[in-house]
């Protein structure tokens, strides 16, 4: 026989706030975003002139080239892998260094006078940043929004 004023152990459990669902908008930032920066890791690593208007690179470039594969591939399967398995403040600061990365490739293209993509960079870091956002719960300059 059971008590029905006590509350069973299973009705008592509740969803942690780090697995619980995102909302749609978010995934599909994610996603997104996962895929531009694979899309960047990609072009890279197989035709890296792309990224110079089609003039010539040197092999010192086609290393740098290399090193930005590997940065944006990294970025994008962690982007992903921690939006599958909802872990939700990781993730978050995983998206603020994406925008931190994006805020500086900004600042380059304004120094080299590459305007063609910088709307869509912008775009891309605002979004993002707002997203993260949203998933801490709290303004990202809060130091409390970055501790557990």
């Amino acid at each position: 026989m059971t008590n029905s004023s006590m509350p069973s152990p299973a009705s008592t459990r509740t969803t942690p706030q780090s697995v619980a669902h995102f909302p749609l908008w978010i995934s599909i930032v994610v996603i997104l975003g996962a895929l531009l920066t694979l899309t960047g890791a990609v072009i890279s690593k197989v035709d890296p002139t792309l990224l110079t208007n089609g003039t010539p690179m040197t092999d010192s470039a086609r290393i740098y080239a290399g090193y930005t594969f590997a940065r944006d591939l990294a970025l994008a399967v962690m982007l992903l892998l921690l939006w599958v398995v909802r872990a939700r403040r990781v993730l978050a600061g995983f998206m603020v260094l994406t925008v931190l990365i994006q805020f500086f490739d900004i600042v380059d293209d304004l120094l080299r006078g590459a305007f063609l993509l910088l709307p869509v960079v912008f775009v891309f870091a605002l979004v993002f940043l707002l997203a993260a956002w949203r998933l801490f719960g709290r303004p990202i300059w809060q130091i409390d929004a970055w501790r557990d």
